[in-house]
């Protein structure tokens, strides 16, 4: 019997590790094929070797997300290498994490667009081609800061739930021409507080991240979990976190 990711054509941004490599490998061992996206295209390289030996179909192609038409170019290969897309895996994000007062703006610009403008970047590309294809499933990694605000993360929980609302109002726009989902993960085993600049807050998330976080394969889990469920089903949100997270 047909699982309901196998052979589907699904792009993911933020591929070359952490969730979106965990996710690239899961749902390609589930028969999907995987086309990649990230700006470090040797890791990028090593996940479709990974996936191509295990028997699996994969291509990537190194991009920004802050570029509007390196969105473009991602879903043209998934159309020009497997001739439809599917699924659309909003996954590339950062953090930089500061009280206000601090000002970093440079941190609220990037955070910006990573997160909302690379997200929105991305719902511009794959659109067009769910309006033509009469189908298509938009899958946007949030965030559970945009649940609990703390100090130090308003700006970053903003630019989540921006992405939370805009999920919603696509869903509804949608009338079952395509579905949305919302994936907001808790502590994940990965390098996202590496790219933290601000040394203390960097230090404090590792270290929770060292004491409580689960794997991202996890995250992986209930992704797949949204995709294979029947046309007719749209899961709408689904947070995923340690059990002991605040």
């Amino acid at each position: 019997m047909k699982n309901g990711i196998q052979d589907k054509v699904i792009a993911i941004t933020g591929a070359s590790s952490g969730i979106g490599r965990a996710t690239a490998e899961l749902l390609a061992a589930q028969g999907a094929k995987v086309v990649l996206g990230a700006r470090r295209a040797n890791r990028l390289k090593t996940v479709v070797d990974v996936i191509e030996q295990n028997g699996g179909e994969a291509a990537y192609l190194e991009i920004d997300v802050t570029r509007r038409e390196d969105l473009t170019k991602l879903t043209a290969l998934a159309l020009e290498r497997f001739g439809r897309l599917d699924v659309m895996i909003n996954n590339a994000g950062i953090s930089q994490l500061h009280k206000m007062e601090e000002l970093d703006v440079e941190g609220w610009e990037q955070m910006i667009d990573v997160n909302l403008k690379g997200t929105l970047y991305g719902i511009a590309a794959e659109l067009p081609v769910f309006k033509e294809q009469g189908a298509g499933h938009i899958i946007n990694v949030i965030s559970t800061a945009g649940i609990a605000i703390v100090p130090t993360m308003g700006v970053y929980a903003g630019t989540k739930n921006a992405v939370r609302t805009i999920s919603e109002a696509l869903r509804q726009e949608s009338k079952g021409r395509w579905r949305v989902t919302g994936i907001s993960p808790g502590y994940v085993a990965t390098e996202f507080a590496s790219n933290i600049k601000n040394e203390e807050v960097r230090n404090a998330i590792q270290q929770n991240a060292d004491q409580m976080a689960i794997p991202a394969e996890a995250i992986a889990r209930a992704i797949a979990y949204a995709i294979e469920q029947p046309d007719n089903v749209d899961v709408g949100d689904i947070v995923i976190r340690p059990s002991v997270q605040g």
